[in-house]
């Protein structure tokens, strides 16, 4: 399939949608890398930090005020590795690594934007809010319907200074209104959430390298996942079960985001629990009662969160 996706649980969204097959899409950051040597560097999140003004320097060079926070200037597995903030210069040199950076400590808002660029100008964007739920996890995702110029108008902006010539999509972190990551690729895991067309749009980007989506229906969604406890083995639910949940009102789709013939140890988790399933779902109410139902699959003493 050109929409190039590893998780086999997000092949529902792009299947059915005809795409040349001289076209590649990324989802993945290793593909966006290998694919777009332009641009790849925007994967450096110290020059992205230094592209901002905002105070940042690698491990080794002393920040001027503290906290900082710390991260690997490259990451493209995600999962917030080796990420923590910094209170003060011992901190930091217990901490230091080798391809580590400090930058200033945003405060703020955290967003993660998705943009569809043609010719290094941004056509279209849309924001989402997570909910934290501690060690890595999140209780929801909002796909927010409402527009947000201050921030649109911010990455438009940069877009146009440092990505002229792109096309495709770019995935944006910030805090407070500014980039803390750019990725070239969109966030997969809600693409239905974003409106009929959406995906039809996205591969007339990359075949065309232009943008046409209507997108007159925006309706706020929501992206709800499901965690068992670390340490557990898995299956996946019966097939009868994942087609009764998708038919209930409101839900969007269902994704079982765990391979069965893979070792739970095998698969990137967060360190609070691990992930069996995704519901997007339009209605909030109806996304969290799929997901109880959905946890109905497996032992109640395996499960962490049906009831969020």
């Amino acid at each position: 399939m050109p929409i190039c996706e590893a998780d086999p649980w997000r092949l529902q969204y792009f299947e059915n949608v005809p795409c040349p097959d001289n076209v590649q899409i990324p989802t993945e950051d290793a593909d966006a890398w290998a694919w777009n040597p332009k641009h790849r560097w925007i994967y450096d999140k110290l020059r992205i930090a230094a592209s901002q003004g905002l105070d940042c320097g690698p491990h080794g060079v002393p920040p001027h005020r503290y906290p900082v926070f710390s991260k690997p200037v490259f990451n493209l597995k995600g999962m917030g590795v080796g990420s923590r903030t910094i209170a003060d210069a011992a901190e930091l040199d217990e901490h230091y690594a080798p391809g580590h950076f400090w930058m200033e400590l945003l405060r703020g808002e955290h967003v993660s934007t998705d943009c569809a660029v043609a010719t290094g100008k941004m056509e279209w964007s849309r924001h989402t809010t997570g909910t934290p739920s501690g060690e890595g996890m999140f209780s929801a995702w909002a796909v927010h319907s409402e527009k947000r110029p201050e921030l649109e108008d911010y990455l438009r902006e940069w877009i146009s200074r440092h990505l002229a010539g792109y096309t495709g999509m770019v995935n944006f972190e910030t805090i407070g209104g500014r980039i803390i990551e750019g990725h070239l690729r969109f966030a997969d895991q809600w693409p239905d959430l974003y409106g009929d067309g959406w995906v039809n749009a996205l591969v007339r980007l990359y075949a065309e390298r232009e943008w046409h989506f209507e997108d007159r229906d925006r309706r706020t969604g929501y992206s709800m996942p499901l965690f068992g406890r670390h340490g557990q083995a898995f299956k996946h639910p019966r097939p009868e079960v994942l087609a009764r949940l998708r038919a209930m009102p409101g839900v969007s789709s269902v994704q079982i985001t765990f391979h069965e013939d893979k070792r739970p140890e095998q698969h990137a988790m967060p360190p609070g629990g691990f992930r069996l399933g995704i519901v997007n779902a339009y209605d909030l109410e109806s996304g969290r009662a799929a997901r109880r139902e959905l946890a109905e699959a497996w032992p109640s003493e395996a499960i962490l969160n049906s009831d969020w």
